[in-house]
């Protein structure tokens, strides 16, 4: 009994600093115990200071959000952009329930004037980086299902989306893997024609997407080294478009299914070189994709700066620059 619990015990993989894996399937996220943003709070219908309300809801037994809505919407009439926001955390890590993407929510959507869906999705390596897709998928249907008449008195249909959010200004956002996220819902609502047949998206915006393409020494990164940990075998590198959306596989960029795009980079991001946004940019503009790109590059500061202190003036010009982009 003794051996097999030593076994069981056993470190199979690990990522310093942020998590490890035992051989019996454990996680242990021990970042979580080293960070003050890593702390779960509850919603709030009273947010004093950015005048926000906010709730939690189920939407599947495996996937829910977090709902933000401005306090100062006094009326049914009155629609607001709609933002779908997915958290980061290289697809292992984070909550769309921690106090750091709750604190964020509330400065954006009080900034915005908007009505936000935070996605709380199944995380690697206890699931299928697809799975993840699946999730984030399955909530972005579920927004947009508010567009319509049908069925809007299921038990899961939420009444401030029905009410305020203006589906013609539906956005969607994530941060780190958040953007990779976004990616991939970009590129299927571009190529099943939409979200549904009502609804397709507005704009999208990536915030340090958690890309790995081939530039010099990526394959010493974390982000790399996180990547081979929890994706399959037949995806385990570079060549694999749900990392690289420049690999020789991948979709056609040209195929991305939004009228509109912002890319933010950090200048001293030491997870997402800045290298990568520039390839990406690169890619995208010579794709023949139809849109109208935005980019922003933040100088002097480091990966997802505006988490830990969206206070900052710099996190208060970048959050600004998302709220224009948002109330288009």
């Amino acid at each position: 009994m003794a051996n097999s619990y030593d076994n069981n015990n056993e470190v199979v993989a690990e990522m310093d600093g942020f998590y490890r894996i035992y051989k019996d399937g454990r996680v242990e996220r021990y970042i979580y115990q080293k960070s003050n943003l890593s702390t779960y709070v509850p919603p709030s219908l009273d947010d004093p200071q950015n005048n926000v309300s906010s709730k939690d809801v189920i939407i599947s037994p495996h996937v829910s959000a977090r709902l933000y809505l401005p306090k100062n919407t006094t009326n049914s009439t009155q629609k607001l952009p709609i933002i779908v926001y997915y958290h980061g955390g290289a697809l292992v890590l984070g909550s769309a329930f921690f106090n750091s993407y709750h604190n964020y929510l509330n400065v954006l959507v009080s900034e915005s004037n908007a009505i936000a869906i935070s996605v709380e999705y199944r995380l690697a390596p206890e699931h299928d980086v697809t799975t993840i897709y699946e999730d984030s998928w399955m909530a972005l249907q579920w927004v947009a299902s508010h567009a319509s008449e049908k069925n809007f008195t299921s038990d899961n249909k939420d009444s401030w989306i029905k009410n305020y959010g203006d589906f013609s200004r539906l956005s969607i956002i994530g941060d780190s893997a958040g953007g990779n996220i976004v990616y991939h819902m970009t590129m299927r609502a571009g190529r099943e024609g939409g979200i549904n047949e009502k609804v397709a998206i507005n704009g999208s915006i990536f915030v340090c997407p958690y890309f790995v393409v081939p530039i010099e020494n990526i394959e010493e990164s974390a982000s790399y080294k996180n990547w081979i940990i929890i994706s399959s075998p037949s995806e385990a590198g570079l060549h694999s478009p749900l990392i690289n959306p420049l690999a020789e596989n991948a979709p056609s960029l040209s195929q991305l299914g939004c009228s509109r795009m912002l890319l933010c980079f950090a200048e001293k991001d030491e997870y997402i070189p800045k290298e990568i946004g520039i390839r990406f940019v690169q890619c995208l503009k010579k794709s023949g994709w139809k849109g109208d790109l935005e980019l922003i590059e933040v100088k002097g500061e480091g990966h997802c700066f505006q988490l830990a202190n969206p206070e900052t003036d710099k996190s208060q010009d970048l959050i600004k620059r998302f709220a224009a982009f948002i109330q288009l």
